[in-house]
């Protein structure tokens, strides 16, 4: 065997000529570990970090709309019935004018008398106009400028239960309470007064609940 017989050729091979066999560089395992656990970590890193910030923009916003709830339920003073509905007038600061469109007789006279006994002004008394005379099926209607409907509507509306109301083109502060056909009286003295009083003193609205 030559000397330069590569060991485990047995001398059956002979180099000739100038080149030499290459030997393969034996591989680095140990850098492709390396190589692979930095990978992994590099990735576990990058998914850590889009849970944060999945957290910052939903998490977080959760928790502190369950804070402001929290708060809001608590903290904050319950708002009365009485902070959303229009303060009360009080009967005397209402002009009445009492009109009858049914086809009895006396009634508007009757009615204006026991609304000025309950404290209101009276103003007009009489038959209704031929627009309404006998085409108000109900109780009666309270008829008057828009701004009738921030409280004097509600004042007059305690005393006949039923009564509808209209809103027409008027600049005065007067109301029209116009009788219907199903009239037969005012409410009671005793129950007028429990509706003007729950309308001034309205029940607080219930606590919210968390």
């Amino acid at each position: 065997m030559s000397m330069l017989t590569p060991p485990g050729m047995g001398g059956k091979y002979r180099i000739t000529g100038d080149k030499y066999p290459r030997m393969r560089r034996p591989r680095n395992r140990g850098r492709i570990v390396v190589a692979a656990i930095a990978a992994v970590v590099a990735l576990s890193l990058a998914g850590w970090g889009t849970l944060q910030l999945i957290d910052v923009f939903t998490g977080d916003g959760e928790k502190t709309s369950a804070a402001v709830r929290k708060t809001d339920c608590k903290g904050s003073p319950k708002q009365s019935a009485a902070s959303v509905l229009p303060v009360a007038l009080k009967p005397g600061q209402i002009t009445v004018n009492v009109y009858n469109a049914t086809p009895r007789g006396g009634l508007a006279k009757a009615a204006a008398d026991e609304l000025k006994k309950r404290g209101f002004t009276i103003g007009k008394v009489g038959n209704a106009p031929a627009e309404y005379d006998k085409k108000i099926p109900g109780s009666g209607m309270l008829l008057g400028a828009p701004a009738a409907t921030n409280g004097p509507f509600s004042v007059l509306g305690t005393q006949l239960k039923g009564a509808t109301t209209k809103i027409d083109a008027r600049t005065t502060d007067d109301v029209d309470l116009l009788l219907g056909t199903a009239f037969k009286a005012l409410d009671t003295k005793k129950d007028a007064d429990t509706a003007l009083a729950t309308l001034a003193n309205p029940a607080p609205a219930p606590s919210r609940k968390c």
